[in-house]
């Protein structure tokens, strides 16, 4: 099944895997192996593999602040409220301390989503019921209002790196799909929204390259500005999406997901300027010296629509590419047309190079 982008289900499984790695451990191997009808159940059985693989390692516990009257001290003393209880003639001491608890955001956020999706029409009965068995553990998680957490705050370190992939899923859900009815009723939308989707598919663009091609150090990457006299006050960054480096060539992928690809002048198709403007500046001042050895691509996410951009420019000595990707597709094609990316550049035959490693994927 597609969704309206046409973008085969399964396939944004296979994105998902390049953008989190932890997808390729053994434990969702029957993940990938399954048919999915739409996202809901697709996330479902993700969430419910990745959880209860970390119930079997422990849910993690941080420290969380703890205020209550007590008979003996424990902690710090609040004296104030301690001495509010003694005027009362109350023999409670106010305490406020520090207990390892599993009681926290992270896992309030894993809670709630899960619940989410366990009240969805659409997520089929078995994966339901490992949902409702990873909950049983969840007892002493709190739930919260999922539309408030302040995602960019997260922060991860050796004890909850497991939960990386598992809340970046979470922040799908409740970013791309869920709408709030007129009657203020919580409901999950058809399909991941427009930005969740632009930055899955820039993030699988860039990982797809980093795992499969390491000699390309594929990053984001920061251009500095050519000019002249050093002044570089209040000028914005430029700050790409992917950088393919080999040897004394690189290639600027800028990856675009729009509903429409194409910009309508006085009725005339024409690529969008702004995106074109955009890679022009990058390609011509990452190539201060005009080597020529600096190209650019505007890569778009195929739409239904009937022109597609399909160009190579040559502006100024260097070329500069604007394409599509065709998400529509098995996704050994949709591996073909990365690879003949690369190889169109930088002149290697990367396809047959990688094909035993794209299929056993």
């Amino acid at each position: 099944m597609t969704n309206d982008k046409g973008i085969l289900i399964k396939n944004i499984y296979y994105m998902l895997t390049y953008a989190f790695q932890t997808l390729r451990r053994s434990d969702f191997d029957t993940v990938a192996a399954e048919k999915f009808e739409n996202i809901h159940d697709l996330f479902a059985a993700i969430l419910g593999k990745g959880v209860a693989y970390q119930l079997k390692q422990g849910l993690y516990k941080e420290y969380i602040l703890q205020t209550e009257e007590r008979t003996a001290l424990r902690g710090k003393l609040k004296l104030q409220e301690t001495m509010k209880n003694r005027i009362r003639q109350r023999q409670k001491l106010f305490c406020e301390y520090d207990e390892l608890s599993e009681n926290n955001l992270l896992n309030q956020i894993l809670k709630t989503t899960m619940l989410i999706l366990l009240h969805h029409g659409n997520v089929k009965p078995q994966r339901k019921a490992l949902l409702k068995k990873n909950l049983l553990l969840f007892e002493n998680v709190d739930t919260i209002s999922i539309k408030q957490v302040r995602w960019e705050k997260l922060r991860y370190q050796r004890n909850n790196q497991n939960y990386r992939m598992l809340i970046n899923i979470c922040y799908l859900v409740a970013d791309g799909l869920l709408l709030s009815t007129e009657k203020g009723e919580v409901k999950l939308a058809e399909f991941l929204d427009e930005q969740a989707m632009y930055r899955l598919y820039e993030k699988f663009i860039l990982e797809y390259y980093r795992y499969h091609h390491p000699e390309y150090r594929a990053n984001p990457d920061v251009i500095p500005w050519n000019v002249d006299d050093g002044v570089t006050a209040h000028l914005p960054n430029m700050n790409t999406d992917i950088t393919l480096k080999s040897g004394e060539k690189t290639l600027i992928i800028d990856a675009k997901y729009y509903a429409h690809t194409m910009q309508t002048v006085y009725d005339i198709e024409k690529i969008r300027s702004d995106h074109l403007y955009q890679m022009f500046a990058y390609v011509k001042n990452l190539d201060k010296k005009n080597t020529g050895t600096v190209a650019g691509m505007i890569l778009y996410a195929k739409t239904q629509e009937e022109i597609i951009p399909g160009n190579r420019y040559v502006m100024g000595g260097n070329i500069i590419w604007v394409r599509t990707l065709d998400l529509n597709q098995p996704f050994t094609q949709i591996a073909g047309q990365l690879e003949k990316i690369a190889e169109d550049y930088f002149g290697e035959n990367v396809m047959e190079q990688n094909a035993d490693s794209i299929i056993r994927r």
